[in-house]
C-alpha cells in the first residue's frame, strides 16, 4: 500500500504516517519544501523506518500541482492509493492572506496533484469550522446549510471543503475534526491554540487564590475537543474502509462541553479554584454594535482590553467564538468505528495530562528570562543606601548578576567597607558618597552619575529614615517628622525626578520604592515614618500613571519589619519575628524581574482590607496593640533602654502579626 500525505511534518500528519507505517509493506511519499531537507532525517528517525519507506516528495502548498517536478509526478503516477491532504492553517489569529493562500489555494493545487497522479482516493482533512456558525445540530451530510462565515478561518475553511466536494476528479472523503488538543495518554502537544489559550487565566487564578476558593467563570456555547490520538487511529481506520466515497465524518466527541464546563474541568486539573458561578457571555449579544464600537473607541478601554488580552495571551477574536453555536452529529463516525477499539476518550479523564505538559512545555513563561542576571546583567543598577542592612544585601544580589552596581550613602567608611566586601566576593561595587536628605547634594550626585554612567536603568530608593515614637511623645519634637519627611519623601523624589528625563529619553527604566506595610497597617508610634512613606506611596501611584506609556514603570514594596540597623535601637524587636536583609533583597530583585505595580504580604494586604472595610474593627486592634507595647526609655526622653518586659499577650500578638511594626 503506498501513501502520499500533505502537512506530514505538522502535529497530526507526524502521527498519522508513522499509523500508517505500521502497516505492513507501507509505502509514505510526503511533501516537504526544499529547504526543510534537513528535518527528513529526524522524522524517518521518529517514525522508524528508512528511506525506502519514507519518501521526501519536495513541493510547495502555493506552488500549481503542489510545485511536484514533471519526474516526481510521473513516478507516483498510478502508484497511490491514498492521498492524505492534512496541510492547512489551523489558527485564529493567521492573517486572512495567508490562510486564503494555504487553505483554499493550497486545496485547490493539491486536489490538481491528486488527479495528476491518478491517486486512488484523496482523503480531505477539513474542520468543524467549515460549518461557520451554524445555529443547532449539523450534521455530516450537511455543508450547504453552513452560516456566520465572515471569519476568515471559518470562511476558508468552509471554501477549501468546497473545492473537494467539486472539483476533485477522483474519489473523495471529507474528515471534520473538531478542535485538535494534545494527546490523552502523554499529554503532547506542539503549540498553543483553542482550550489552551484559558490556561494562563487558570494558572494565574490558582496563584492568587486558595483551590476551595469558588470563582466566577464564563458560561457561553459548546466546545467540542478532541485528542490528537483519537483523530489519527479514527482516521487510520475509517479511510481503509470501503463504500466511503462522497461521504463526511464529524471526527468529535459525541459528549460535548459548555464554555464554563471546560474551564471548569481545566481548573480542577490545574488544582485552582473551582469556576462554580458562571456568566452567561450570551448577555454581551444584547449590547448594542454600536454602543460595543464607541467603547472600543475610546483610547483607555482599547489599552485596557488590549494588555489584559496580551497578557493572558488570547488571540484578538477569541472571545467572538465564546458564544460558539453549533453542536456535531457523528452517527457517521461511530458506526464507522464501531468494533475497532477506538473511541473518544472523556476530556474529564485526560484533562490533567494536558495541563501537566502545557505546564512543563509550552507555558510562554518558561520561555522567558525570569532570572536576575537576565535582567540586570550590564545595566545600570543605583541602590540608595546600600552601605548596610536591606541596601547592601540586594547590592550583592545586583553585583552577582552582573549589573554596574552602585551604591550611595553618607559614611565613607562603610562604602568602604562594602566595597571591599563586594571584592572578596569576586565582583565589584560603585560607591559614591552623598546625602539625600540634602537637596543639593541629590542635585549634584544625579548629575554625576549621568556625566559618569549615563544615568541609571534600575533605581532603587531604599535611604530612609525610621522613628518610633508616639505622637504624644513627639509635642515638641515636630524636628522628627521635618527630617523623616526630608529624607524618605523629598530627598527619593529629588533623585528620582532627576533621572526620569534620561528613563523617558530611553524610553525604559524601572524605580522601586521601599514603602512600609506600616501604609498599610496604619502602625501606631510610626505616624511620622508612615506618613513621610505615605507621601512616597502616593506620589508613585501619580508618577506611574503619567508614564505607563512611556516605558517606565514603578514597584512599591510595602515592606515588613526587616532585622537591620535601623530598628536596632528598639530592644523589643530583639525577639520579634522579622525578615532577613537577604529576603527583604529577593523581594527587590522579584520586583525588577517581573516588575509588579505593588508587592506586599498577605498580612498587609489584610490590614488594608480592614481599615478599608472595617475601620472601626481595625482601629481598635491597632489601639490594642500600641497599649501593649510601650514606647522605649530613649522616645519618652530617657536614657538606654532597659531590657524590655512584655506580657505574655503582647508576645503572642508579636509572633502572630509578623513583620508589622510595634
Amino acid at each position: 500500500m503506498q501513501y502520499f500525505v500533505t502537512g506530514a511534518t505538522g502535529f497530526i500528519g507526524k502521527r498519522l504516517v508513522k499509523k500508517l507505517l505500521e502497516r505492513k509493506g507501507a509505502v509514505v511519499h510526503f511533501l516537504i519544501r526544499k529547504e526543510s531537507a534537513d528535518k527528513v532525517a529526524d522524522l524517518r528517525s521518529f517514525w522508524g523506518v528508512g528511506p525506502t519507506r519514507a519518501i521526501p516528495v519536495f513541493g510547495d502548498l502555493t506552488a500549481k500541482k503542489l510545485g511536484v517536478a514533471a519526474d516526481d509526478v510521473k513516478k507516483l503516477k498510478g502508484q497511490i492509493d491514498h492521498f492524505y491532504h492534512l496541510a492547512a492553517v489551523y489558527d485564529l489569529a493567521a492573517d486572512e492572506e495567508t490562510q486564503v493562500a494555504v487553505n483554499i489555494e493550497g486545496t485547490r493545487n493539491t486536489v490538481d496533484l491528486a488527479k495528476a497522479i491518478d491517486a486512488g482516493h484523496f482523503h480531505h482533512v477539513s474542520s468543524i469550522a467549515a460549518a461557520g456558525l451554524y445555529e443547532g445540530v449539523f450534521r455530516e451530510d450537511m455543508f450547504d446549510e453552513a452560516e456566520g462565515l465572515d471569519h476568515p478561518y471559518f470562511q476558508t475553511k468552509h471554501e477549501s471543503e468546497k473545492i473537494v466536494r467539486q472539483d476533485c476528479k477522483v474519489p473523495w472523503t471529507v474528515y471534520r475534526p473538531a478542535m485538535v488538543v494534545g494527546d490523552s495518554t502523554t499529554g503532547e502537544m506542539d503549540k498553543i491554540d483553542g482550550p489552551y489559550y484559558f490556561f494562563k487565566l487558570i494558572q494565574r487564578l490558582r496563584q492568587l487564590l486558595p483551590p476551595w476558593m469558588p470563582t466566577v467563570g464564563l458560561e457561553g456555547g459548546r466546545v467540542n475537543i478532541v485528542p490528537v490520538d483519537f483523530v489519527v487511529n479514527a482516521l487510520n481506520v475509517i479511510s481503509h474502509q470501503k463504500d466511503i466515497g462522497k461521504k463526511c465524518y464529524h471526527l468529535v466527541d459525541p459528549v460535548g462541553y459548555r464554555v464554563g464546563d471546560v474551564l471548569d474541568i481545566f481548573s480542577r486539573a490545574a488544582h485552582a479554584p473551582r469556576m462554580n458561578l458562571f456568566v452567561n457571555a450570551a448577555l454581551l449579544g444584547f449590547i448594542p454594535k454600536s454602543v460595543k464600537k464607541s467603547l472600543m473607541a475610546l483610547a483607555p478601554v482599547r489599552r485596557v482590553r488590549n494588555a489584559v488580552m496580551k497578557d493572558l495571551g488570547l488571540p484578538e477574536d477569541m472571545l467572538t467564538f465564546v458564544n460558539y453555536p453549533t453542536r456535531f452529529d457523528c452517527r457517521e463516525t461511530m458506526a464507522a468505528l464501531k468494533g475497532s477499539g477506538v473511541a473518544c476518550p472523556n476530556l474529564k479523564d485526560y484533562a490533567w495530562r494536558l495541563w501537566d505538559y502545557w505546564e512543563r512545555n509550552l507555558d510562554p513563561e518558561l520561555f522567558i528570562d525570569r532570572t536576575l542576571k537576565g535582567t540586570v546583567a550590564g545595566k545600570v543598577v543605583l541602590i540608595t543606601g546600600g552601605s548596610s542592612g536591606i541596601g547592601l544585601a540586594a547590592a550583592h544580589k545586583f553585583a552577582e548578576a552582573g549589573a554596574t552596581t552602585i551604591i550611595c550613602g553618607r559614611d565613607q567608611d562603610k562604602l568602604d567597607e562594602a566595597c571591599a566586601e563586594a571584592k572578596a566576593k569576586g565582583y565589584q561595587f560603585i560607591a559614591y558618597s552623598a546625602d539625600i536628605a540634602d537637596m543639593a547634594d541629590c542635585d549634584r550626585f544625579v548629575q554625576l552619575l549621568i556625566d559618569n554612567h549615563g544615568g541609571v536603568d534600575f533605581l532603587i530608593n531604599n535611604a530612609g529614615r525610621s522613628i518610633r515614637r508616639a505622637i504624644e511623645s513627639s509635642y515638641d519634637r515636630f524636628h522628627d517628622y521635618e527630617r523623616t519627611m526630608q529624607l524618605n519623601y523629598f530627598g527619593c523624589l529629588r533623585v528620582t525626578m532627576g533621572f526620569l528625563p534620561g528613563m523617558v529619553e530611553k524610553r525604559k527604566g524601572h524605580v522601586v520604592n521601599i514603602s512600609s506595610i506600616g501604609v498599610l497597617t496604619n502602625a501606631p508610634r510610626f505616624s511620622a515614618y508612615v506618613a513621610s512613606k505615605a507621601a512616597l506611596d502616593a506620589w508613585t501611584r501619580c508618577a506611574s500613571s503619567e508614564f505607563a506609556d512611556q516605558g517606565i514603570t514603578f514597584t512599591t514594596i510595602n515592606m515588613p519589619l526587616v532585622r537591620t540597623p535601623m530598628i536596632a535601637p528598639t530592644k523589643i524587636y530583639n525577639n520579634v519575628p522579622t525578615l532577613s536583609p537577604e529576603e527583604a533583597a529577593d523581594m527587590i530583585a522579584q520586583a525588577c524581574i517581573f516588575k509588579p505595580v505593588r508587592i506586599a504580604t498577605r498580612l498587609g494586604i489584610t490590614g488594608q482590607l480592614l481599615h478599608a472595610l472595617v475601620p472601626r474593627v481595625a482601629q481598635i486592634t491597632m489601639n490594642t496593640s500600641f497599649r501593649m507595647f510601650p514606647d522605649s526609655t530613649a522616645a519618652k526622653g530617657g536614657g538606654k533602654d532597659a531590657k524590655p518586659q512584655l506580657s505574655a499577650e503582647a508576645v503572642a500578638l508579636q509572633q502572630m502579626m509578623r513583620g508589622i511594626h510595634f
